[in-house]
């Protein structure tokens, strides 16, 4: 009598574990995807077929098999592997299982694997208790996390640890991950007759964006709510897929990767004169709670690094939106942020400001540079005129503005590092024609 209530628990139990769990591959060759760190010959995928792993540390978006990879190498392994989540457990958990690791590894010879997952949810003192055992071999770590743990764990730990990033899978990728699910008659949804669209089976996979796990929940949902026709057969189309794959949260962290992502992608679309990516960018960031004032500033230095001496007025421009943004606030302030990213689009480029301080300084840090030339020392002090101080210098608006001189010091005759690129307003110095006589 156990028995039968022991199978009709555990029958019970796999049908509300959801599909993406029910189908996380055991076998290295069931991992779909990440074929950067899993191909034929790559570190990762030696490492773990001949169980010679050390401290890891996987970061990448949701879905895309972190968690996945830490049960395969669970089952590859000869080391007794530990799973912790950094949410629910304490520095209390975290030093228990290092001593039974040691005890493991005293009299028994065994070592053992622990893993991590959501790592950087762990503060400070959390993962400070990992170090001495990490160091010391005692336990070998395998983090699991969402934010580019340069910014979010340990650096003592990271210094000790391989970091593999994990990309999001394409739609190819996913869409074999769907096929296999709906063949699967053991863990997936093969006992459901079911013909799907290849509409909408691309839907799943593009509205994932990358995401494994809310492609195959999206699918079970679908395939368990649509009731078989006459003949026995669910018919999965575009409409029902759309129903069934909601879309998904904004994928942005303020203090992980995609905030650095996300602005580097919106200060290259402005570069590029692209309006529409700009505010498709600027609209991910406010959307995702942004500081406003944070946007700005990458403006503000667009303005002087990209656009430059091509059109002098962007920085102005940019500076009086920033003040008016403070004093309209949002949601008005969305569209002074809007008509200043548009400027900026707009604006001619020019990074010849960029390039020339860049090689000037290099040049004096090479020690590229001479005496100041005599006419153009300070010549204000008792005494300067007698060291020929200021000497033979010619006051330009004596001469209608501007009169041949040099400037640079003579060794340096000749270098040039402002080279007016001819675009908008940036075409170098507004001359005379002709040279007039001084006073």
């Amino acid at each position: 009598m156990d028995d039968l209530f022991s199978g009709l628990n555990q029958e019970q139990k796999k049908k509300q574990t959801p599909l993406a769990a029910r189908l996380r591959p055991e076998k290295l060759d069931e991992v779909v995807g990440q074929s950067h760190i899993l191909g034929p010959g790559m570190l990762l995928r030696r490492a773990i077929e001949t169980d010679q792993l050390g401290s890891l540390i996987f970061y990448g978006p949701p879905g895309t098999g972190k968690t996945t990879l830490a049960m395969v190498i669970s089952q590859a392994t000869e080391a007794t592997f530990v799973r912790i989540n950094a949410v629910t457990s304490g520095v209390a958990e975290l030093r228990q299982v290092v001593k039974e690791a040691q005890d493991r590894l005293t009299y028994q010879g065994q070592g053992t694997i622990v893993f991590i997952d959501e790592i950087h949810r762990f503060n400070k003192s959390q993962q400070d208790a990992l170090l001495p055992s990490v160091e010391e071999g005692k336990i070998v770590l395998i983090g699991a996390t969402t934010e580019n743990p340069y910014f979010s764990v340990n650096s003592a730990l990271l210094s000790r640890s391989r970091i593999f990033r994990l990309e999001p899978l394409t739609e190819e990728e996913t869409i074999l991950l769907l096929k296999r699910a709906l063949a699967d008659k053991e863990k997936g949804l093969g006992l459901f007759r079911t013909e799907i669209t290849p509409e909408a089976l691309r839907h799943f996979a593009a509205a994932a964006r990358g995401d494994a796990r809310q492609a195959l929940n999206g699918l079970e949902l679908a395939v368990r709510s649509t009731l078989p026709g006459s003949d026995g057969i669910r018919r999965i189309d575009l409409q029902t897929a759309e129903e069934s794959i909601q879309e998904k949260a904004i994928v942005y962290d303020k203090t992980g990767d995609q905030h650095y992502d996300v602005a580097s992608a919106f200060i290259k679309s402005m570069r590029g004169s692209d309006a529409d990516a700009a505010i498709h960018y600027m609209a991910r960031m406010l959307e995702a709670g942004e500081d406003p004032r944070f946007i700005f500033r990458r403006m503000l230095i667009l303005a002087s690094e990209d656009v430059g001496p091509a059109d002098p007025l962007a920085m102005s421009i940019v500076s009086g939106a920033a003040q008016a943004f403070e004093q309209v606030g949002m949601p008005e302030g969305r569209i002074i942020m809007a008509n200043a990213a548009i400027y900026l689009c707009n604006a001619p480029k020019s990074n010849a400001a960029v390039t020339a301080i860049v090689e000037a300084q290099e040049d004096v840090r090479k020690g590229k540079y001479g005496a100041v030339p005599p006419h153009l020392r300070d010549s204000h002090y008792p005494g300067a005129a007698g060291f020929g101080h200021g000497l033979e210098y010619k006051y330009p608006h004596s001469y209608g503005g501007w009169v041949a001189q040099d400037y640079l010091p003579a060794e340096m005759k000749g270098v040039s590092y402002y080279r007016p690129t001819g675009i908008g307003k940036d075409t170098g110095p507004a001359l005379p024609q002709k040279e007039t006589k001084g006073r």
